[in-house]
């Protein structure tokens, strides 16, 4: 017979459940909801409520989050897959290289991050080879996906599975275990997704995002070309071609002060100082790469003053400002405001005058350096109202090298047992923030706190689901099919249903609920439960149906140009693969008996 308690989570649960594919609340409140009407019905004790605040798994997500962050200011992945093109002819080729690229990197750190680095490396790559976005993004997105099972920092799932191991055994899943299935997995979804692609429509424009409305014209602004510089010696034609035709030279100043407007073969000589007109962002790249300097953004407002205190922010000349009809140094914006003229871009004009020259008008939008504290007035006494950060990465200095070195040595200690995985990655969080590759405002904004308030309240919520015999009751259900079957066929069963569960529910969610059942129904059966904690993971990982299930397929729809029917027709045959390959691959590493 049922009892009250276990009557009571399962309608929590269903509660919940309806919520989430309601779709009118946030995940989070949902989450918070639930964790209230759980302490109202006694099922979770006031004492034990707030635990999961504390829970090593929201701290390691919190962690990966950070380093993911940091991860992806590096520029070297970009560099890298720039090189590769010209020998990647074909669009399956593109495809192919996309996808493993984005699958390796989300092994090791968090799926979402990597698919973040390479979906601007995808747009270039699509507008320069004439490739639609469509047949790229899709296979891009699944791959994250994919990767994400190699590791257990690579998804959410695999860390919560890791939990429930431990408390099950005292021994919580270890950072590789994850590899030798994931690695058949992803090895199978990426044979199918080089050949796949061709069930993507291809001539589906991109959609255009929220953000766009507020884009501006490619900016102004000027470099000096310094002596130890690559491009010394070479032709304005190669700078621009370095940056894949998105810098333009506009003009050289030399020989003292004196103004040229360059032909393409015109050589570069070291203290040039080049008129360029571009994205921010591929400004930023050519000038880590070629090593310029940003006139201007060496020239602290306060001397020996440390980066970190130091922002850079984009705003708008705003009308009747007192910037408008002035020139930058006849109203002194260093001496007298504080601030650094980094760039300038006026809409509907191309425009070539050296910005100190340049005659502010209304509606201008400047790049502006200056101390952090001192910024908000310096923009109203200059009548600028400030735009919301786009990460330009204009004026900031770029460390390409040291985010990759951290997330290796982080792994190697943790390969190496010398700290547990937790501990290794807050340890190589709060370093990004000491090395100032991330400043903490930045690793604050890196947090996704609703996806940390719904881990938060869910852990006590799925601890009452196994204490109250909730999940022993479900599994009975699972246990009336999966009995028929044979053993590996109730592995199949389990991560069938973890997979039909995800579109509606977070991930992280469905991995919470599937847990316990899982190890309650392998309890019932007289089988090993690893098997089926490794059959939840993959399964609430492997959303590919629909754009809303997980994130990076909701990252992709609008790039990509996709509609929501559009999913299945990539997703389907690629989930019947990972089902079919995972339930093979299972047994053969985590023996069922």
């Amino acid at each position: 017979m049922l009892a009250l308690d276990q009557a009571l989570v399962l309608a929590i649960l269903v509660g919940m459940v309806v919520l989430f594919i309601w779709d009118r609340l946030r995940y989070d409140l949902v989450a918070l909801l639930a964790l209230l009407a759980a302490m109202a019905a006694g099922v979770v004790a006031p004492e034990k409520a707030f635990v999961g605040f504390g829970d090593q798994v929201v701290i390691l997500v919190a962690a990966v989050l950070v380093l993911s962050a940091a991860v992806s200011k590096s520029g070297v992945i970009g560099r890298v897959v720039r090189r590769l093109e010209p020998h990647l002819p074909t669009s399956g080729a593109r495809v192919a290289a996309l996808t493993a690229g984005v699958t390796v990197l989300s092994a090791l750190m968090k799926n979402i991050g990597a698919l973040a680095i390479f979906l601007p490396i995808a747009v270039q790559m699509a507008r320069r080879s004439g490739t639609p976005p469509s047949i790229l993004m899709m296979p891009m997105a699944f791959g994250s996906l994919v990767g994400g099972l190699v590791t257990m920092v690579g998804t959410s799932p695999n860390i919560l599975v890791s939990r429930m191991r431990a408390e099950l055994t005292g021994q919580p899943f270890t950072m590789f275990d994850f590899t030798p299935v994931g690695l058949g997995v992803a090895g199978a979804a990426l044979a199918f997704l080089a050949v796949g692609w061709r069930l993507l429509p291809s001539s589906r424009p991109a959609q255009a995002q929220p953000s766009a409305a507020f884009e501006v014209e490619p900016y102004l602004s000027e470099v000096l070309l310094p002596k130890g510089s690559p491009l010394v010696g070479k032709t304005v034609a190669e700078l621009e071609a370095r940056a894949g035709g998105e810098v333009a030279v506009l003009a050289i100043v030399r020989e003292g002060d004196h103004r040229y407007v360059p032909a393409g073969n015109w050589t570069l000589f070291a203290d040039d100082l080049l008129v360029l007109r571009s994205d921010p962002h591929a400004l930023q790249r050519v000038i880590a790469e070629a090593r310029l300097r940003l006139v201007g953004a060496g020239d602290s407002p306060v001397k020996n003053l440390p980066s970190r205190d130091e922002d850079v922010v984009e705003a708008v000349v705003m009308p009747g400002a007192t910037l408008v009809g002035c020139s930058a140094d006849e109203v002194c914006l260093r001496e007298v405001h504080g601030v650094n003229l980094l760039a300038i871009a006026r809409r509907g004009q191309a425009i070539a005058t050296r910005l100190r020259q340049l005659r502010f008008e209304a509606g201008d939008v400047l790049v502006l350096q200056g101390l952090v504290g001192a910024m908000p007035d310096a923009l109203r006494g200059l009548g600028c109202l400030p735009l919301v950060d786009r990460a330009t990465g204009l004026g900031r200095r770029r460390r390409d090298i040291l985010p990759l070195l951290l997330l290796a040595l982080t792994m190697a200690v943790v390969a190496l047992g010398l700290a547990p995985v937790a501990a290794a990655f807050f340890g190589a969080a709060v370093l990004v923030v000491l090395s100032g590759i991330l400043t903490l405002r930045e690793a604050y904004e890196a947090l996704d706190l609703p996806i940390l308030v719904l881990l938060a309240c869910l852990i006590p919520i799925s601890d009452a689901v196994a204490a109250t015999g909730g999940a022993e009751l479900i599994a009975g259900g699972l246990a009336a099919v999966a009995g028929v079957l044979p053993p590996a066929g109730a592995v199949a069963v389990v991560l069938v249903a973890a997979m039909a569960l995800t579109p509606f529910l977070n991930n992280a969610a469905t991995a919470l609920i599937m847990a316990p059942i899982a190890v309650s129904l392998a309890a019932r059966l007289g089988l090993n439960p690893d098997p089926f904690l490794m059959a939840v993971a993959i399964g609430c990982a492997c959303d590919f149906l629909t754009p809303i299930g997980h994130q990076c397929n909701t990252l992709v729809m609008g790039p990509g140009g996709y509609r929501f029917g559009d999913y299945w027709r990539l997703g389907l045959p690629l989930s019947i693969i990972v089902a079919v390959v995972a339930t093979a691959l299972i047994p053969v590493f985590w023996p069922l008996r």
